[in-house]
């Protein structure tokens, strides 16, 4: 891992009571890493007492976990990313192994999977809440992953400059997850201690405003990126619908040979009308898909693999140009 340059990013709100734990604890864990803190707004001291203790403190002045992952992922250039809450939740000493997976197996995102060291780690209803959300991205988008919404992951550089986040919140964990699943990029799970957060700190995830929010994000994201499971279930109910209300309509023209419920009659055609609209919808949206996937994809290879960045870095030398033996042979 010294052949690589790896930028530890943290995005902080109001996170004053663990910021200096947190920094300790990653360059304890990972030395030759640079740690990058982006305040969002705080009204502590966080960013002072990050910038104390050796961080590269920068600001995101729009408001929101979402808001923040872009603009690092946007200004950061780095071989490999290792993404953590501010919070002191995480356990940094393995952020090493995550690294070390990201590389070896040339993986595009090892998430932390939680397991929570003390009982009052996970506030009420957060656990519950993870375990729906993250079956639903499951079935939805094939996700081959147990802890969707966890805030410790390790990406390549090729994950981080392919991300075309839209995301403001929290929900910007689903985001990177489907993102991945969407890219068909290989990525693997670690278990990592989740503990309790220090006295003074207070977490700022809402348990039913963001898990609405979460929820919401998944729906447009098989909006955007399965339309055509998207647009079909919607024709499906609604061509449900219309089966069920023409049901009596032609039961009644079967015994009387007559039609007198003519509302009804052209509710249903017209219901019929718009599911097979919506399934042609759903059709036209995939082949647009599918082209804005490619697009992705072609910038995802123009990075190289995390194995092929550590074999250039070592080519490179310690100061950005070829490495002795280059130098030797010039």
């Amino acid at each position: 891992m010294s052949d690589l340059e790896i930028a530890v990013l943290v995005p902080c709100f109001n996170e004053a009571a663990a910021i200096a734990k947190v920094m300790d604890d990653f360059r304890a864990a990972l030395p030759g890493a640079t740690i990058y803190v982006y305040d969002n707004n705080s009204t502590d001291d966080t960013a002072a007492i990050a910038a104390a203790a050796g961080a590269e403190v920068r600001r995101e002045t729009r408001r929101g976990k979402g808001n923040v992952v872009r603009r690092m992922f946007q200004d950061i250039e780095a071989d490999v990313y290792v993404m953590v809450d501010g919070d002191d939740t995480y356990d940094a000493a393995m952020a090493p192994r995550l690294v070390a997976r990201l590389v070896d197996d040339d993986l595009d995102m090892v998430v932390g999977r939680r397991h929570e060291v003390d009982q009052a780690a996970y506030r009420a209803g957060h656990r519950f809440g993870n375990r729906v959300l993250t079956g639903l991205v499951r079935r939805l988008f094939g996700a081959q992953i147990d802890d969707m919404l966890s805030g410790y992951r390790a990406f390549s550089r090729r994950f981080v400059k392919s991300f075309p986040s839209s995301s403001r919140e929290f929900e910007i964990e689903t985001e990177l997850t489907v993102h991945a699943m969407q890219m068909r990029m290989p990525i693997a799970e670690l278990d990592t201690h989740y503990k309790e957060r220090p006295a003074g700190s207070t977490s700022k995830l809402r348990t039913f405003r963001d898990g609405w929010r979460i929820l919401l994000a998944i729906t447009n994201l098989l909006r955007n990126e399965r339309p055509l499971a998207f647009f079909s279930l919607a024709g499906l109910a609604i061509a449900a619908v219309a089966v069920v209300l023409a049901v009596p309509v032609m039961l009644e023209f079967r015994a009387t040979g007559q039609v007198p419920r003519f509302p009804t009659a052209i509710l249903c055609t017209g219901l019929g009308v718009v599911a097979v609209v919506c399934v042609a919808t759903g059709l036209i949206l995939d082949q647009v898909a599918h082209v804005r996937r490619e697009a992705r994809r072609l910038v995802y290879l123009q990075h190289p693999a995390p194995r092929a960045a550590r074999s250039a870095s070592a080519h490179r030398g310690p100061t950005g140009g070829p490495g002795d033996q280059g130098l030797i042979e010039q």
